[in-house]
């Protein structure tokens, strides 16, 4: 929930009228085009998600899909079994929020329910009619990407 410049994440509240949030994003993808799939093992994806909390992110982003130009969609039980690991060990090592970048619910309900407080979605919540209802139900902060057009 955002309000004027404050942004409630689980039980946490930032305030954005000083400074943004920096955002370590944590690709768990053999096909990332800025990590080159150097994270796909769940146990690098989890030492680096714990590098980048110490090293000041404000919240660890895990994305399972890849959505840059050209990249083939996989399926939610294949995300869900690049992702789910990651979060639940990070839960327990960091105090910063865990986003989700998914564009399934099924993911970001599993994904909520192993501890991120927050879902990013790149479809704006339009890929997946379940998705915004989740979002509701569970009280989780979003995040909205802008995208021209739809992606792949």
């Amino acid at each position: 929930m955002m309000r004027g410049r404050l942004w409630k994440i689980g039980d946490r509240i930032f305030d954005l009228s000083r400074q943004g949030l920096i955002m370590g994003v944590l690709n768990v993808t053999p096909d990332s085009f800025s990590e080159g799939g150097k994270f796909f093992a769940a146990e690098k994806a989890i030492e680096h998600g714990l590098k980048m909390a110490a090293d000041g992110a404000d919240i660890v982003d895990v994305g399972g899909e890849s959505t840059r130009p050209g990249a083939e969609p996989i399926a939610a039980d294949e995300e869900l079994r690049r992702v789910i690991p990651v979060v639940e060990k990070l839960r327990t090592k960091i105090d910063v929020p865990i986003s989700i970048d998914t564009s399934k619910t099924e993911v970001a309900l599993a994904a909520i329910q192993a501890g991120a407080s927050i879902v990013n979605d790149v479809t704006g919540g339009r890929g997946d009619e379940g998705m915004l209802p989740l979002i509701a139900e569970t009280k989780s902060a979003l995040i909205i990407m802008h995208m021209q057009g739809t992606p792949r």
